[in-house]
């Protein structure tokens, strides 16, 4: 399985834009990228707060043939976040239940997942926003992103594409 990119310069959101593609299209494995979100989602209906340079990414696919739950779906999909991140920082990166991802107690990702269903097909739309340059100040909410943990500056396309292939390279070897 491969992920059909769909590159944006400006969305509301990487998840409303995967959505829309799914209804309106046959396209059953994607990758939306945006270079700004205007109203990214976060969990429990807050807001993602979408900084320039940052990475917005939304893939989505297919729940057929896969034979594994919602919930451990989740857990792959942050440790293939993970993963990623580990590539650019070597030191311990924590799992906030269900879905951040988080360094010396610093939110550093979010990951937001949403089911949705096309006739008799149903899908699973995984948004990720890595804070690579800027991280929001937030009243009661620590973050951090990877320029200031890492002090070098890291190509938003070249971790999109390290993205993808880890996503591929492990959702191939769960379907059927």
């Amino acid at each position: 399985m491969k992920f059909r990119i769909f590159n944006f310069q400006k969305v509301k959101s990487t998840n409303n834009t995967a959505l829309r593609i799914i209804k309106r299209s046959d396209c059953e494995y994607g990758m939306v990228i945006s270079q700004t979100q205007k109203r990214g989602k976060g969990q429990h209906g807050k807001k993602w707060i979408s900084y320039k340079g940052n990475l917005f990414v939304s893939f989505f696919y297919k729940l057929e043939n896969l034979n594994i739950t919602l919930k451990q779906l989740t857990l792959i999909n942050c440790l293939l976040v993970k993963r990623l991140i580990s590539m650019y920082y070597k030191k311990k990166i924590i799992i906030k239940k269900p879905n951040d991802l988080l360094i010396g107690k610093k939110k550093i990702c979010g990951i937001l997942q949403e089911t949705v269903n096309k006739f008799d097909k149903k899908y699973l739309i995984v948004g990720i926003g890595i804070n690579l340059i800027k991280s929001p100040n937030l009243n009661n909410y620590q973050t951090s992103n990877l320029y200031e943990l890492i002090n070098k500056k890291i190509s938003k396309e070249n971790v999109a594409m390290k993205l993808k292939k880890i996503f591929e390279t492990r959702l191939n070897k769960l379907y059927k």
